[in-house]
Protein backbone atom coordinates (compact mmCIF):
# COMPACT_ATOMS: atom_id res chain seq x y z
CA UNK A 1 0.00 0.00 0.00
CA UNK A 2 0.85 3.72 -0.81
CA UNK A 3 2.49 5.30 2.77
CA UNK A 4 3.09 1.91 4.76
CA UNK A 5 6.43 0.62 5.50
CA UNK A 6 8.01 -2.60 7.00
CA UNK A 7 9.77 -5.48 5.54
CA UNK A 8 7.73 -8.03 3.25
CA UNK A 9 7.49 -11.33 3.56
CA UNK A 10 6.58 -14.86 1.08
CA UNK A 11 3.41 -16.23 2.35
CA UNK A 12 3.29 -19.37 4.18
CA UNK A 13 1.10 -22.74 4.58
CA UNK A 14 0.28 -23.73 7.73
CA UNK A 15 -2.47 -26.23 8.92
CA UNK A 16 -5.40 -25.47 9.88
CA UNK A 17 -6.59 -25.28 13.35
CA UNK A 18 -10.39 -25.32 12.87
CA UNK A 19 -10.94 -28.76 11.27
CA UNK A 20 -14.96 -28.66 11.68
CA UNK A 21 -15.25 -26.16 8.80
CA UNK A 22 -12.80 -27.97 6.14
CA UNK A 23 -13.20 -29.40 2.91
CA UNK A 24 -16.86 -30.12 1.66
CA UNK A 25 -17.93 -30.37 5.33
CA UNK A 26 -16.89 -26.70 6.09
CA UNK A 27 -18.89 -25.62 2.67
CA UNK A 28 -22.19 -27.43 3.03
CA UNK A 29 -21.86 -25.92 7.08
CA UNK A 30 -21.64 -22.84 5.90
CA UNK A 31 -24.30 -22.99 3.55
CA UNK A 32 -26.73 -24.82 5.69
CA UNK A 33 -26.29 -22.26 8.03
CA UNK A 34 -28.32 -19.95 5.60
CA UNK A 35 -31.68 -21.64 7.28
CA UNK A 36 -30.29 -21.02 10.97
CA UNK A 37 -31.75 -18.36 12.89
CA UNK A 38 -29.59 -16.26 14.87
CA UNK A 39 -29.85 -14.64 18.19
CA UNK A 40 -28.54 -11.42 17.11
CA UNK A 41 -31.04 -9.72 13.89
CA UNK A 42 -29.55 -11.21 10.12
CA UNK A 43 -31.77 -9.70 7.62
CA UNK A 44 -30.68 -10.58 4.07
CA UNK A 45 -30.87 -8.38 1.30
CA UNK A 46 -31.10 -11.11 -1.20
CA UNK A 47 -31.11 -15.16 -0.86
CA UNK A 48 -28.62 -16.87 0.76
CA UNK A 49 -27.39 -19.00 -2.30
CA UNK A 50 -23.56 -19.78 -1.89
CA UNK A 51 -23.76 -23.64 -1.89
CA UNK A 52 -26.37 -23.52 -4.68
CA UNK A 53 -24.83 -21.54 -6.93
CA UNK A 54 -22.82 -24.34 -8.24
CA UNK A 55 -0.31 -10.02 -1.45
CA UNK A 56 0.91 -9.95 0.79
CA UNK A 57 -0.35 -8.62 4.30
CA UNK A 58 0.18 -4.98 5.61
CA UNK A 59 3.26 -4.33 7.84
CA UNK A 60 2.08 -0.67 8.67
CA UNK A 61 3.10 -0.03 11.69
CA UNK A 62 -0.47 2.19 12.88
CA UNK A 63 -1.68 5.16 14.08
CA UNK A 64 1.64 6.56 15.26
CA UNK A 65 2.82 7.18 11.85
CA UNK A 66 -0.60 8.32 10.50
CA UNK A 67 0.36 11.18 7.82
CA UNK A 68 -1.41 13.57 5.74
CA UNK A 69 -1.55 13.66 1.99
CA UNK A 70 -2.80 15.49 -0.45
CA UNK A 71 -5.37 14.43 -2.57
CA UNK A 72 -5.93 15.25 -6.79
CA UNK A 73 -7.64 13.80 -9.82
CA UNK A 74 -5.02 11.19 -10.37
CA UNK A 75 -6.00 8.93 -7.50
CA UNK A 76 -2.87 8.31 -5.83
CA UNK A 77 -4.18 7.75 -2.96
CA UNK A 78 -7.69 6.00 -2.47
CA UNK A 79 -7.29 5.27 0.66
CA UNK A 80 -6.56 8.76 2.44
CA UNK A 81 -9.72 9.01 4.54
CA UNK A 82 -11.35 11.95 6.34
CA UNK A 83 -9.83 13.05 9.86
CA UNK A 84 -11.47 10.99 12.92
CA UNK A 85 -13.66 13.14 14.94
CA UNK A 86 -15.83 12.01 18.21
CA UNK A 87 -18.52 14.46 17.16
CA UNK A 88 -22.27 13.50 16.58
CA UNK A 89 -23.57 15.28 13.30
CA UNK A 90 -26.64 14.13 11.26
CA UNK A 91 -25.48 10.37 10.36
CA UNK A 92 -24.47 9.56 13.96
CA UNK A 93 -27.47 10.65 15.50
CA UNK A 94 -29.99 8.72 12.62
CA UNK A 95 -28.60 6.16 13.95
CA UNK A 96 -28.86 6.82 17.50
CA UNK A 97 -31.97 7.57 17.10
CA UNK A 98 -32.57 4.29 15.51
CA UNK A 99 -31.20 2.81 18.63
CA UNK A 100 -29.36 0.33 16.25
CA UNK A 101 -26.31 0.14 13.88
CA UNK A 102 -27.58 -1.67 10.35
CA UNK A 103 -23.94 -2.95 9.08
CA UNK A 104 -24.04 -4.79 5.51
CA UNK A 105 -21.96 -7.90 6.26
CA UNK A 106 -20.71 -11.45 4.70
CA UNK A 107 -22.24 -14.85 6.22
CA UNK A 108 -19.67 -17.18 3.77
CA UNK A 109 -16.18 -15.60 4.31
CA UNK A 110 -14.26 -17.58 6.97
CA UNK A 111 -12.17 -16.26 8.93
CA UNK A 112 -13.46 -12.58 8.28
CA UNK A 113 -17.55 -12.69 8.52
CA UNK A 114 -19.55 -16.11 8.34
CA UNK A 115 -21.90 -18.14 10.48
CA UNK A 116 -20.42 -20.66 13.52
CA UNK A 117 -22.34 -23.50 12.58
CA UNK A 118 -22.23 -24.90 16.16
CA UNK A 119 -23.75 -21.60 17.91
CA UNK A 120 -25.37 -19.96 14.89
CA UNK A 121 -23.82 -16.60 15.46
CA UNK A 122 -22.01 -14.40 12.95
CA UNK A 123 -18.64 -14.50 13.82
CA UNK A 124 -15.05 -13.16 12.47
CA UNK A 125 -12.28 -10.38 11.96
CA UNK A 126 -15.13 -8.00 10.37
CA UNK A 127 -17.99 -8.94 12.91
CA UNK A 128 -15.19 -7.91 15.73
CA UNK A 129 -14.82 -4.56 13.96
CA UNK A 130 -18.29 -3.92 13.43
CA UNK A 131 -19.63 -4.62 17.04
CA UNK A 132 -16.09 -1.76 18.48
CA UNK A 133 -18.22 0.98 15.96
CA UNK A 134 -21.39 0.18 17.05
CA UNK A 135 -20.22 0.30 21.07
CA UNK A 136 -18.37 3.42 20.21
CA UNK A 137 -21.60 4.69 18.63
CA UNK A 138 -24.79 3.49 20.87
CA UNK A 139 -22.70 2.51 23.97
CA UNK A 140 -22.19 -1.14 25.53
CA UNK A 141 -25.24 -2.52 24.65
CA UNK A 142 -25.68 -1.74 21.22
CA UNK A 143 -28.03 -3.61 18.85
CA UNK A 144 -26.72 -4.49 15.58
CA UNK A 145 -29.02 -5.39 12.60
CA UNK A 146 -26.44 -7.74 10.01
CA UNK A 147 -27.88 -7.75 6.37
CA UNK A 148 -26.19 -10.25 4.74
CA UNK A 149 -24.81 -8.62 0.93
CA UNK A 150 -23.44 -9.91 -1.95
CA UNK A 151 -20.47 -8.44 -3.22
CA UNK A 152 -22.10 -6.70 -6.11
CA UNK A 153 -24.69 -5.34 -3.99
CA UNK A 154 -22.18 -3.24 -1.37
CA UNK A 155 -21.93 -0.28 -3.20
CA UNK A 156 -26.11 -0.17 -3.58
CA UNK A 157 -26.83 -1.05 -0.65
CA UNK A 158 -24.94 1.91 0.99
CA UNK A 159 -26.17 4.25 -1.55
CA UNK A 160 -29.56 4.20 -1.04
CA UNK A 161 -29.04 3.56 3.16
CA UNK A 162 -30.23 0.07 3.48
CA UNK A 163 -27.14 0.06 5.55
CA UNK A 164 -25.38 2.52 7.65
CA UNK A 165 -22.37 1.00 6.13
CA UNK A 166 -20.43 -2.19 4.61
CA UNK A 167 -18.04 -4.27 6.67
CA UNK A 168 -17.11 -6.92 3.97
CA UNK A 169 -13.53 -7.29 2.61
CA UNK A 170 -14.44 -4.30 0.76
CA UNK A 171 -11.07 -2.98 -1.25
CA UNK A 172 -11.07 0.78 -1.66
CA UNK A 173 -10.47 1.99 -5.12
CA UNK A 174 -10.27 5.25 -7.31
CA UNK A 175 -13.41 3.86 -8.77
CA UNK A 176 -15.50 2.80 -5.14
CA UNK A 177 -14.42 6.01 -3.76
CA UNK A 178 -16.69 8.44 -6.58
CA UNK A 179 -19.57 6.19 -5.52
CA UNK A 180 -19.53 5.37 -1.52
CA UNK A 181 -17.09 6.93 1.34
CA UNK A 182 -14.13 4.99 2.76
CA UNK A 183 -12.65 4.70 6.44
CA UNK A 184 -9.33 4.63 6.84
CA UNK A 185 -7.96 1.49 5.45
CA UNK A 186 -7.77 -1.65 8.27
CA UNK A 187 -6.10 -4.33 6.47
CA UNK A 188 -4.09 -5.10 3.60
CA UNK A 189 -3.95 -7.42 0.69
CA UNK A 190 -3.58 -9.00 -2.93
CA UNK A 191 -5.18 -10.57 -5.69
CA UNK A 192 -3.98 -13.98 -5.43
CA UNK A 193 -4.85 -17.57 -7.36
CA UNK A 194 -6.16 -20.47 -5.84
CA UNK A 195 -6.04 -24.05 -7.38
CA UNK A 196 -5.98 -27.42 -6.64
CA UNK A 197 -2.85 -29.01 -5.08
CA UNK A 198 -2.82 -31.84 -7.84
CA UNK A 199 -4.30 -32.07 -11.44
CA UNK A 200 -4.41 -28.93 -12.35
CA UNK A 201 -2.36 -26.90 -15.08
CA UNK A 202 -2.46 -23.45 -13.90
CA UNK A 203 0.45 -22.26 -12.72
CA UNK A 204 0.09 -18.66 -12.47
CA UNK A 205 -1.45 -15.49 -13.31
CA UNK A 206 0.03 -16.32 -16.87
CA UNK A 207 -0.43 -18.02 -19.99
CA UNK A 208 -1.31 -21.27 -18.66
CA UNK A 209 -4.60 -19.75 -17.99
CA UNK A 210 -5.41 -19.96 -21.47
CA UNK A 211 -8.42 -21.91 -22.29
CA UNK A 212 -9.29 -21.99 -18.62
CA UNK A 213 -11.87 -21.19 -16.69
CA UNK A 214 -11.47 -18.65 -13.81
CA UNK A 215 -14.24 -17.93 -10.89
CA UNK A 216 -14.32 -14.52 -9.39
CA UNK A 217 -17.26 -12.87 -7.95
CA UNK A 218 -19.30 -10.01 -9.53
CA UNK A 219 -18.46 -6.74 -8.85
CA UNK A 220 -14.77 -7.50 -7.28
CA UNK A 221 -11.17 -6.49 -8.22
CA UNK A 222 -10.51 -9.62 -9.28
CA UNK A 223 -13.24 -9.68 -11.60
CA UNK A 224 -12.09 -6.07 -13.06
CA UNK A 225 -8.18 -7.61 -13.07
CA UNK A 226 -9.27 -10.27 -15.36
CA UNK A 227 -11.08 -8.33 -17.74
CA UNK A 228 -8.34 -6.48 -18.38
CA UNK A 229 -5.59 -9.22 -18.33
CA UNK A 230 -8.01 -12.61 -19.23
CA UNK A 231 -4.81 -15.03 -20.72
CA UNK A 232 -6.91 -16.43 -22.26
CA UNK A 233 -9.23 -17.67 -19.53
CA UNK A 234 -13.03 -17.83 -19.40
CA UNK A 235 -14.23 -15.66 -16.96
CA UNK A 236 -17.03 -17.06 -14.42
CA UNK A 237 -18.88 -15.00 -12.27
CA UNK A 238 -20.78 -15.63 -9.32
CA UNK A 239 -22.50 -13.58 -6.46
CA UNK A 240 -20.21 -14.50 -3.43
CA UNK A 241 -16.74 -15.32 -3.18
CA UNK A 242 -17.37 -18.58 -1.20
CA UNK A 243 -19.19 -19.89 -4.81
CA UNK A 244 -15.80 -19.55 -6.30
CA UNK A 245 -14.46 -22.82 -4.16
CA UNK A 246 -17.61 -24.42 -4.78
CA UNK A 247 -17.46 -24.16 -7.88
CA UNK A 248 -13.53 -25.10 -7.93
CA UNK A 249 -14.33 -28.06 -6.27
CA UNK A 250 -16.86 -29.24 -8.38
CA UNK A 251 -14.62 -28.90 -11.18
CA UNK A 252 -16.69 -25.96 -12.93
CA UNK A 253 -13.61 -23.93 -12.78
CA UNK A 254 -9.77 -24.27 -12.90
CA UNK A 255 -8.94 -21.67 -10.56
CA UNK A 256 -10.11 -18.54 -8.36
CA UNK A 257 -8.90 -14.95 -8.44
CA UNK A 258 -9.35 -13.40 -4.97
CA UNK A 259 -7.91 -11.62 -1.99
CA UNK A 260 -5.40 -13.40 -0.62
CA UNK A 261 -7.17 -12.88 3.17
CA UNK A 262 -10.32 -14.85 1.75
CA UNK A 263 -8.64 -17.36 -0.06
CA UNK A 264 -6.45 -18.02 2.74
CA UNK A 265 -9.57 -18.65 4.81
CA UNK A 266 -11.03 -21.03 1.73
CA UNK A 267 -7.81 -22.69 1.58
CA UNK A 268 -8.38 -23.27 5.60
CA UNK A 269 -11.59 -24.70 4.99
CA UNK A 270 -10.80 -27.47 1.99
CA UNK A 271 -6.86 -28.92 2.18
CA UNK A 272 -7.05 -30.07 -1.18
CA UNK A 273 -6.69 -26.38 -2.58
CA UNK A 274 -3.91 -23.66 -1.97
CA UNK A 275 -2.58 -20.43 -3.04
CA UNK A 276 0.08 -19.99 -5.76
CA UNK A 277 2.10 -17.39 -7.33
CA UNK A 278 2.48 -14.02 -5.32
CA UNK A 279 0.01 -11.38 -5.03
CA UNK A 280 -1.19 -9.14 -8.04
CA UNK A 281 -1.88 -6.03 -6.33
CA UNK A 282 -1.63 -4.15 -3.48
CA UNK A 283 -5.26 -3.52 -1.67
CA UNK A 284 -6.21 -2.10 1.30
CA UNK A 285 -10.09 -2.96 2.84
CA UNK A 286 -11.77 -0.14 3.96
CA UNK A 287 -15.31 0.76 6.17
CA UNK A 288 -17.86 1.68 3.19
CA UNK A 289 -20.13 4.53 4.38
CA UNK A 290 -22.73 7.02 2.29
CA UNK A 291 -20.79 10.06 0.53
CA UNK A 292 -22.97 12.89 2.85
CA UNK A 293 -22.37 10.76 5.75
CA UNK A 294 -18.85 12.55 6.63
CA UNK A 295 -19.55 12.26 10.44
CA UNK A 296 -20.11 8.48 10.35
CA UNK A 297 -17.32 8.16 8.64
CA UNK A 298 -14.63 10.51 11.05
CA UNK A 299 -16.61 8.56 14.08
CA UNK A 300 -15.47 5.26 12.29
CA UNK A 301 -11.49 6.65 12.01
CA UNK A 302 -12.07 7.86 15.38
CA UNK A 303 -13.18 3.77 16.04
CA UNK A 304 -10.21 2.74 14.31
CA UNK A 305 -7.59 4.93 15.80
CA UNK A 306 -8.43 3.49 19.10
CA UNK A 307 -8.57 -0.09 17.42
CA UNK A 308 -5.57 0.27 16.16
CA UNK A 309 -3.43 1.50 19.36
CA UNK A 310 -1.67 -0.70 22.01
CA UNK A 311 0.81 -2.24 20.19
CA UNK A 312 0.64 -5.87 20.30
CA UNK A 313 -2.04 -5.57 22.80
CA UNK A 314 -4.07 -3.60 20.33
CA UNK A 315 -7.61 -5.00 19.26
CA UNK A 316 -6.93 -5.28 16.16
CA UNK A 317 -3.81 -7.54 17.06
CA UNK A 318 -6.20 -9.57 19.11
CA UNK A 319 -8.58 -9.42 16.46
CA UNK A 320 -5.56 -10.83 13.84
CA UNK A 321 -4.43 -12.96 16.32
CA UNK A 322 -7.79 -14.90 17.32
CA UNK A 323 -9.28 -14.94 13.83
CA UNK A 324 -5.99 -14.70 10.76
CA UNK A 325 -2.74 -15.49 12.48
CA UNK A 326 -2.86 -19.01 11.88
CA UNK A 327 -3.98 -18.94 8.07
CA UNK A 328 -2.39 -15.75 7.27
CA UNK A 329 1.15 -15.53 9.53
CA UNK A 330 3.35 -12.51 9.21
CA UNK A 331 1.57 -9.57 9.97
CA UNK A 332 3.26 -7.17 12.50
CA UNK A 333 0.15 -4.34 12.59
CA UNK A 334 -2.28 -2.78 10.32
CA UNK A 335 -1.86 -0.40 7.67
CA UNK A 336 -0.77 2.96 8.98
CA UNK A 337 -3.97 5.15 8.60
CA UNK A 338 -4.10 8.11 5.74
CA UNK A 339 -5.56 11.26 5.79
CA UNK A 340 -6.51 14.13 3.02
CA UNK A 341 -8.13 16.89 5.16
Amino acid sequence: MNGSSGTRRSWRRLPPRRPRLRGWGGVAAMAGACAVALTATLLPLLPCDAATQGAEPSRGPGVAQARQVSVDDSCTHPEASLRPSSASGDAVKRIQQHGYLTVGVDQNSYLWGYRDPETGQLVGFDIDLVKAIAKEILGSDARIVYKTIPTDQRITAVQDHSVDMVVRTMSITCDRIRQVAFSTAYFEVGQQLLVPKTGTAVTGFDDSLNGRTVCAASGSTAEALLEAQPHGSHLLRVPNQLDCLVRLQLGQADAVLTDNALAAGQAAQDPAVHLIGQPLTQETYGVAMNLADTDLVRRVNKVLDDYRSGGANSPWMQAYDKWLAHNLPGVTGPPAPLYKD
